[in-house]
């Protein structure tokens, strides 16, 4: 079991890894060895997951996901296959945590009065500065 927070646990069984050759530079190495990682996560079908993580999760995830619900997260930083799925299964945690944030709805509140008065002075003060830098009136 993959502890994600207190009260989402993922299960190894649901996380699918395909090797496969990275790309770009690397010399010798990346021609022979599946360094790069491809982790596939079906949130659709997670029992692990509740409804809102589960929908706030496939919308995070964007591009990164399926129209079916399936995670596709692809590790190639590092010329290991170890440190890269590490660094894979680090942002899929990192991703369902995201997702498994409350959301917090702001409510729009009104001014106190104590505050509108305060605000009437401190205007009334500034335009009481701004009048001393002017030129006198017979000049």
């Amino acid at each position: 079991m993959i502890r994600v927070t207190n009260r989402i646990h993922l299960d190894e069984c649901e996380i699918e890894e395909n090797f496969v050759r990275a790309s770009g530079p690397g010399g010798q190495n990346v021609n022979k060895i599946s360094s790069a990682v491809q982790l596939r996560f079906n949130a659709a079908a997670s029992p692990n997951l509740s409804d809102p993580v589960r929908e706030r999760l496939i919308r995070l995830a964007g591009r990164r996901a399926t129209r079916e619900g399936v995670i596709v997260i692809i590790a190639q930083r590092f010329r290991t296959q170890e440190r890269n799925r590490a660094d894979a299964l680090e942002r899929l945690v990192a991703l369902i945590e995201e997702a498994a944030k409350p959301v917090i709805i702001r409510r729009p509140t009104k001014p106190t009065l104590g505050s509108k008065i305060r605000r009437r002075e401190a205007k009334v003060v500034r335009g009481q500065v701004k009048a001393l830098r002017r030129k006198p009136a017979g000049d």
